[in-house]
């Protein structure tokens, strides 16, 4: 089969034992620093792409798309909700009552957020069903007082289904006694994990008990929505507020958790440069690694020239051997980083079974667990990228070698 004799020289020069072993030791390092930093590279995005989905999914799958509220309280809330759930690109509209105030038993204490809901409008617009580790949130019946909490403020309370907690309501009661905070008992009729923060505040009872607990008549604080598309969220929701009459606004997720994807986008940004920075150095060690075997082979160039080889054939050769690296520290790096992308879970809640510490507190963190989601527009940019590096750091020791001049070579040969 017929091949250029510039490819073929290249390749057997990359391929060939010499006898300066220093050369062949700077190849490889080359080698394996491009295979590192392409893998880490691969990785690290991948897990700031499992980071994006999961405050999408998890969060923005808690918290409300968009909600539509009025400056005192929904009264005719029907009537609203019946309107935006005619509109095509909305999926679900549900009523909610929303408080603060703290949750006490046994001696603990913890702030909370308490969601007055009604459990079959709410699981229309919200993954809660999906997350529950004990009960349903089609438990809590109007009447019964019943709380479903996050397994977080489970574990610190110490309680379970059926044990009986306090709510105290940051609003004043004025008895014959003197003045007290608004206390009620609630029993735990379930307990969720959605692996967030929300495991340690958020609660849910049904809506006619906020509404007795906080003195309301037919009253809500607000109509939740949840969008097909939740980018559209801003523009629609503002779209049926002033379709209302006046008094009536509506806020979103990107004013309440807009900030946490900018920053994730941001930090993806700003890792995946200085990164990509990592993989050029790894890219240029191939300049050396080149000028070395130039120097090394200046006898064979000069021979190759006295032959009739012109020097785009010798620049040729050399381009050739350091492209030939670069492809399979890129290929390797991009099948490491892809494995490495797709088992990232796993080997991190191995490495915390072994060292018996948990690296990603769901107190501190917005969820208890390493994310990773492999995108292969990341895979082929990263790639694509490397090995663009790898040929241009070939360009100058190839452009060197083409100037040998073949009498000075041979001089004393």
């Amino acid at each position: 089969m017929f091949r250029p004799y510039p490819i073929f020289i290249g390749l057997r020069y990359t391929a060939a034992k010499r006898s300066n072993h220093f050369i062949s030791f700077i190849s490889l390092t080359s080698m394996i620093g491009l295979t590192l930093g392409v893998a880490v590279l691969i990785t690290v995005m991948s897990v700031m792409n499992g980071f994006d989905r999961e405050l999408k999914e998890r969060i923005l799958g808690m918290v409300p798309h968009a909600v539509i509220k009025h400056y005192g309280n929904l009264e005719d809330w029907q009537s609203i909700d019946k309107l935006a759930t005619q509109r095509p690109d909305i999926v679900a509209a549900a009523p909610f009552i929303k408080a603060q105030g703290m949750v006490t038993h046994g001696g603990g204490v913890r702030g909370i957020l308490m969601n007055g809901i009604l459990p079959e409008e709410e699981d229309d617009v919200s993954i809660i069903s999906q997350h529950m580790v004990t009960g349903s949130i089609f438990d809590l019946k109007a009447g019964e007082f019943g709380i479903i909490i996050g397994n977080l403020l489970a574990s610190y309370l110490r309680v379970d289904v059926g044990d009986k907690i306090t709510i105290v309501l940051p609003e004043a009661s004025i008895t014959p006694a003197g003045v007290f905070p608004r206390l009620k008992r609630f029993t735990v009729k379930g307990v969720f994990k959605v692996g967030a923060d929300l495991d340690s505040s958020l609660t849910l009872v049904h809506m006619n008990d906020a509404a007795k607990v906080l003195r309301l008549n037919d009253e809500v604080h607000g109509i939740r929505l949840k969008m097909i598309d939740l980018f559209k969220a801003p523009m629609i929701a503002n779209e049926i507020a002033k379709d209302l009459p006046t008094g009536y606004f509506s806020s979103d997720w990107t004013r309440t958790h807009g900030n946490l994807f900018q920053a994730i986008k941001m930090e993806k940004t700003m890792i995946g440069l200085l990164l990509m920075m990592i993989v050029a150095v790894a890219a240029f060690n191939i300049v050396s690694t080149l000028v070395m075997v130039v120097t090394d082979k200046k006898a064979d160039i000069a021979i190759l020239r006295t032959m009739g080889a012109s020097p785009s054939a010798i620049m040729t050769i050399f381009i050739m051997q350091g492209t030939f690296i670069g492809l399979i520290g890129n290929l390797l790096g991009t099948v490491a980083g892809i494995l490495l992308s797709l088992n990232v879970s796993s080997i991190i809640k191995w490495v915390e079974t072994i060292a018996g510490h948990q690296f990603l507190n769901a107190d501190v963190y917005f969820i208890s667990y390493l994310p990773s989601q492999l995108l292969w527009s990341d895979v082929i940019m990263v790639c694509g990228a490397g090995f663009a590096m790898s040929v241009l750091a070939t360009i100058y020791p190839a452009w060197r070698a083409s100037k040998v001049d073949p009498a000075e070579a041979l001089r004393y040969e």
